[in-house]
């Protein structure tokens, strides 16, 4: 069965997820998660309910860990938020909901379209050409904004197992700084500059190549008595933290660290960007 949501596709025969066409990461059980959301959508699905579908009921597993895991994956790739879902819901003491508007259809509409690796690398020249003629042309329209860049966020900790949510959390910083004040900053994320990990990241290329601002940089780190979040922000000019601060991960499964890092970096740029004296 193919889903419509939004600008996304979720085929639930294939697990492929599209968002504008165009492929989006997905783990396989987040994706059968995701497909029973979809199938209910508008009902509470209970936590017993995607336990039964994702890992069976004979497979012994850290069931809140694991839940917790697929809840937050399925949210990274469609870009949502669990303080303030468009389209999965938390449902306290019950489950989740699908909230947005879904539609239904057989198959992915249009023919298959095959290419050449010459092709491949054609079109993705153009693409690259289009990212950086648009990244300028904005900078030339819009000279008056203040550019704030958010680099990939590190998951210090050793544990492999938060690599993909400490790196979504920083998609939902950009997904939440650009509604913000849209006529007086501009945010950047998926610049190759601020994908780089920490031991080779270069601020003074980032302040050259992305021409930003500001950065924001957040890192997991393990603490002596648990997990604990560092965010850090940074005024590129003079290299610069105008604010840093620590937040405390109440456990292993990361709750509320998603609300904490967003509010937090929010209040960084309403203090040291949007409160300051125009130039």
């Amino acid at each position: 069965m193919l889903y419509r949501f939004g600008i996304f596709e979720f085929d639930s025969e294939s697990s492929e997820l599209r968002k504008n066409g165009r492929a989006v990461a997905i783990e396989p059980q987040p994706a059968k998660a995701l497909a029973l959301l979809l199938a209910r959508a508008g009902d509470v699905v209970s936590r017993e309910e995607i336990r039964d579908t994702v890992w069976g009921r004979d497979i012994h597993v850290d069931f809140d860990r694991g839940l917790a895991y697929c809840v937050s994956q399925v949210r990274t790739a469609l870009g949502d938020s669990g303080d303030n879902p468009r389209f999965v819901q938390t449902i306290p003491k019950r489950g989740f909901k699908f909230i947005a508007p879904v539609a239904t259809g057989p198959e992915f509409s249009g023919p298959e379209v095959r290419s050449t690796p010459g092709q491949r690398l054609f079109w993705s020249a153009i693409l690259v050409l289009i990212s950086i003629g648009s990244v300028w042309l904005a900078r030339t329209l819009n000279d008056s904004r203040v550019v704030i860049a958010v680099s990939v966020f590190d998951n210090e900790t050793g544990n492999a197992q938060y690599d993909r949510p400490v790196a979504g959390l920083s998609d939902l910083v950009v997904e939440h700084l650009t509604k913000i004040d849209p006529a007086r900053i501009s945010v950047i994320g998926n610049a190759a500059q601020l994908r780089q990990p920490r031991n080779i990241r270069n601020l003074k290329l980032v302040a050259e190549n992305v021409k930003a601002d500001y950065v924001l940089l957040g890192q997991l780190q393990k603490g002596e008595t648990g997990l604990r979040f560092i965010t850090h922000f940074i005024r590129l000019k003079d290299e610069t933290h105008l604010k840093a601060n620590r937040l405390t991960v109440p456990d292993a499964n990361l709750t509320g660290l998603e609300s904490a890092v967003v509010n937090e970096f929010g209040r960084a740029v309403r203090e040291h960007v949007l409160k300051r004296a125009p130039n």
